[in-house]
């Protein structure tokens, strides 16, 4: 069925990278801290970051139990990615931050909904 998230691989790979980062943004290492300063996004602001990448890891890994779940998730990491990247763009902050970390995570969770339906 097209809603299952099978295999199970490609999200949790997702979700522990999504974990990952959320665990690093919780005293952001100086990478992080420069590219949400890069963008301007006000301190005040950051921790809605963590609670949107955990809930979409929490997501992720229900989808493996609840048809749907898993895919509305990986829709809302797409879409998360592509509006860090119009904050990229719009800030004019287009070093590497932006074509290794935020595009990079971007293909990444563009891939994990084809290759789940790739492998399917």
């Amino acid at each position: 069925m097209i809603l299952e998230s099978s295999p199970a691989w490609p999200s949790l790979l997702l979700a522990a990278i999504l974990l990952g980062d959320a665990a690093l943004s919780l005293k952001p290492v100086p990478f992080i801290e420069a590219c949400l300063s890069g963008v301007k996004l006000p301190k005040d602001w950051w921790w809605a970051l963590i609670v949107i990448k955990c809930l979409a890891a929490v997501g992720l890994i229900a989808g493996l139990w609840f048809p749907g779940v898993g895919i509305t998730a990986m829709i809302g990491v797409i879409a998360y990615f592509c509006a860090a990247a119009a904050a990229h763009v719009r800030a004019h902050f287009l070093g590497s931050a932006f074509w290794i970390n935020c595009l990079g995570m971007l293909a990444f969770s563009i891939g994990v909904p084809i290759l789940t339906l790739a492998l399917t």
